[in-house]
Formats: C-alpha cells, structure tokens, sequence
C-alpha cells in the first residue's frame, strides 16, 4: 500500500493523473480479526510514518495550493500525524498536573480565592467539552447515515455501534496509530506484516496478544494508570473542580481500553479453561532461552531482542530522543521518595539521594544473582546459601525500616510506584546504549531485570492461576492423536469395505 501511494506521488510530481478502477464484481476480503486489524493499521501508520519523511510529500505541500494541500494533509499523514498528537496530549496534561500537584503549585492556585470566582465559567467549559468531545466526533456518522437512510436509522445505528463497543475498539486502534507513527518518525523502520483475511472464529493465545500489544499498549496502558492513581491520591485540591470527574473519567476509559480490549474482543476470551491454558502457555513462553534460529513464539528472549531492531538501525538522533523520552520516569520517583512517611515531611536533597542508594543497591543485588546464577550448575549449594543470605539481609533491613525509623505499608506502596517506573526507565535507556552495556557486562542484568518486568506485567493482565500439564506440546500431541484415531477409523472402514 506504501509502495502504491509513493508511485501516485511520483506521478503526480511529474504532472500526471493517476486513474483508478473500481470493480464491484471482485470481492476481496476485509480483515475481521482483532489482532488482524491491528496489524494492518501498524503497517499503515508505518507507511505513513515514512511518508511524512520523504521528499515526495514535502515536494506536494509546497506545489500544492492551499486548499489541496488541506485536502491532502487529511487524507494522507495528517490522520496519523492528529492521532499521535492527541495521545501526546494526554501524555502532557497528565505529567503536568503531577507536576503541579507534586510541586505543591497546584493547591496554591485553586485555595486563591482571586482564582476561584469562575464557577459559572467552569460549569460552562465542562459542557462545552462534552459537546466537543462526544456530539462533534460522532456527528459526521450520524450526519452520512441520515442523508442514505435517514435520522431515525442513524441515530438506531449509532445506539448499536455503543452497544457493541465501537468506542473500545477505536479508542485501541487510536493507540496502534500513534505508537507505530511515532515509532517510524523516530527511528524509520517501516516493514510489510502480513495480517491475512480468514475467518476469525478461534482464540488467541495471551502470549499472541502479550506480543502484540505489550509495548504500543500495555505499557503505556500501565504507565497512564499509574500517573492517574498518583493523581488521585495526592490531588486533593482539584476534587472540589467540576472539571475533575470528567477529565479522570475520559482518561480511565482510554486507560481500560488499552489493556483489555485485546481480551474483550478476543473469541472465548473469559473461559476459564482458555485463561488457564494461555497462562501456562505464557509462563512457558517467558522461561525459555532463546537464541539462533528460535522463534519470536518460542521464547521470551528471541522477542525481546526483534523488539529493539529499531534501535539497532537508528542514528544518534533517535538514540538520544529515546533516552529523553525515557527520562520521563524519573519525575515518578522525585516526586515519590518526599511523600513517604518515612521522610518525615524533610525536603532535603539527601532523601533523594538515599532513594538512590536503595535502588542501586537493589540493582547491585539482581547483578550478584545473575552472576551466580552462571556458576549454579556446579556450586548449587553455594548459589542456595547466597540466596538465603541475601534474604536474611533483606528481612532484617524490613524489620529496622519498621521498627526505628517509622516505615508504614502505604510507604511500601508509594515506594513501589516511585521505584518501578525508574526501574523501567533504566531498561529503556540500557536497550538504547545496548553496546556500550555490553561492553561492561551489564547486558544479562538489564535482560533478567526485563524478564521480571514482563512477568509483573503479564500478572496485572492475567490472573495468576494454571494447572499441570504433561508436557509443553499438550494441544500438538492431542491434535496429531486425533488425526491418528481418525486416520485409523478410516483404514478399518476401507479394510471392512
């Protein structure tokens, strides 16, 4: 389709016309499938992405007149361009109001009572965002389907379309739009995906849709949802805002449709015998070691490492942008360590740094593990004490945290929400400067912290219960004893015959 479109902007640039032929005769077929569709708009948004880079479409927007270029801005990369700047703004207004709300800022400016004399003028921006927000997006359909089959069908329809959750599933594909857009404009990249056009009438695996989706929506998913719980926890002084409710509201519904609409829309995607299949199949997934010539669906690793080709092939500028972009996780634990009870309400920068101290030490011990790890096959009982040991070190450490200096469980969870981000930020930032970690000998350490990250992920998206199976080829092994069972009947039958 890219290479489609880049032939009609060559002709076009030489002063040709490119004529098109519709026969209604042949019939192709539609992507029906989730994950289907899914991979059909990466590859577009990755086309357009190139697009929006190329020389060709600068050349058009400079030759063009105003109104064709607006023409041509909207039916080509300024779909894309308007889905990632939208989800770029949700980005920004949420980091900033925990910037406010953290800073303290925030409370400042709502307890002024100069600021405060706006009620009528609140009250009359909230309406106005509902009406923007939810009559002017839907209006273009209901306007099309009342001028071919009038008001009465149309606004039907559109009752039919919310009842089947079309906004789910546009609020998802909103999100494969802007990841890979906004991927190919960093680092390039654009590459065909085959999607196929079968019947979609069987389940997929979660390892399929873990895959799939892990980094264009689980992990911006997750993220979102944490910077709304802190936004909840400590944004006490917007509460009393008529703004609030539905600003969280249009932003916990773009949050749920990003981690669970693969499942939603995913064939017996809640029977328990499917969940209990697709967790042992991921468990399994996640514990394999890869290497040459293993397969993405086969192991963890071989996935982890075909999800950094963009990074191998980038340049400076990409490298850098994305270890900016990564920095962004830091803001959680600056704001974080200060809140906790433990600090006692200090604003010293030594409470930082001792934040610091306790993630490099935590990073420090996962380096320890992974060393020993290499020389567990012949020094099992050495590997078993060091593991004791530094369990031993960590409960006692727990127990003069609780006893002396006053640590409480909710410092425990605000902790974790301070230091799980930083922690992430640190993969990204290591899977940027891949050889210069290598050099040092880090690599195996970012790779299991990785391998840890997944698992926590895959735990909040899949409930953590399976049961034993056999073998790691039950559903291969059933499928070829019924191909046998049946094959035999058939010789009996020939034999009778």
């Amino acid at each position: 389709m890219s290479g489609d479109i880049f032939s009609g902007y060559s002709s076009t640039l030489r002063g040709g016309y490119v004529t098109h032929y519709e026969y209604i005769q042949v019939g192709k077929g539609r992507d029906v499938g989730m994950n289907q569709i899914s991979l059909f708009e990466s590859k577009v948004a990755n086309g357009n992405g190139e697009q929006t880079l190329s020389r060709d479409v600068y050349r058009l927007g400079r030759r063009f007149d105003f109104y064709r270029m607006l023409s041509f801005y909207y039916t080509t990369v300024g779909f894309y361009f308007s889905s990632m700047v939208t989800v770029l703004i949700v980005y920004a207004f949420l980091y900033g109001r925990i910037y406010m709300v953290m800073s303290g800022l925030g409370g400042r400016i709502v307890e002024d009572e100069s600021l405060n004399s706006n009620k009528a003028l609140e009250e009359a921006l909230v309406i106005q965002s509902v009406f923007q927000l939810g009559l002017l997006l839907m209006l273009p359909i209901v306007m099309e389907i009342s001028l071919e089959r009038g008001f009465r069908t149309a606004l039907r329809d559109f009752i039919v379309m919310q009842l089947q959750l079309a906004s789910v599933f546009f609020t998802f594909q909103l999100g494969t739009k802007a990841h890979y857009f906004g991927r190919t404009i960093l680092h390039g990249g654009s590459k065909y995906r085959a999607t196929g056009r079968g019947f979609i009438v069987f389940h997929a695996k979660f390892a399929d849709n873990y895959r799939l989706y892990s980094r264009s929506h689980f992990v911006k998913g997750l993220e979102l949802a944490i910077l709304l719980i802190i936004y909840q926890a400590y944004g006490n002084s917007y509460r009393s805002s008529n703004l609030y409710l539905f600003i969280t509201f249009s932003i916990w519904f773009l949050v749920a449709s990003w981690l669970f609409a693969p499942f939603v829309f995913n064939p017996l995607g809640i029977d328990w015998q499917k969940t209990v299949e697709d967790w042992t199949d991921w468990k399994r997934w996640v514990g394999n070691r890869g290497g040459i010539g293993i397969a993405q669906n086969k192991s963890w690793e071989s996935w982890w490492d075909a999800e950094q080709q963009h990074l191998k092939y980038t340049n400076k500028r990409g490298r850098i942008l994305e270890i900016i972009l990564a920095c962004r996780f830091f803001i959680y634990q600056y704001g974080l360590v200060y809140r906790l009870n433990i600090a006692g309400g200090s604003k010293s920068i030594l409470v930082y740094a001792l934040s610091w101290l306790v993630l490099i030490s935590a990073l420090l011990e996962l380096k320890l593990v992974s060393m020993a790890k290499q020389f567990g096959t012949y020094l099992q009982l050495m590997f078993r004490i060091l593991k004791a040991f530094l369990f031993l070190v960590f409960l006692s450490n727990m127990t003069v945290l609780f006893v002396v200096c006053g640590l409480t469980i909710s410092d425990i969870f605000v902790a974790f929400l301070a230091f799980v981000p930083t922690g992430w930020a640190f993969i990204l930032i290591a899977q940027a400067c891949k050889p210069y970690v290598k050099v040092i000998g880090f690599w195996d350490s970012v790779m299991e912290l990785g391998r840890a990250y997944e698992c926590l992920m895959g735990l909040s998206s899949i409930e953590k219960r399976s049961s034993d199976f056999n073998d790691s080829c039950w559903e291969e092994g059933q499928g070829q004893d019924s191909a046998n069972l049946i094959g035999t009947s058939g010789d009996r039958g020939k034999a009778k015959a």
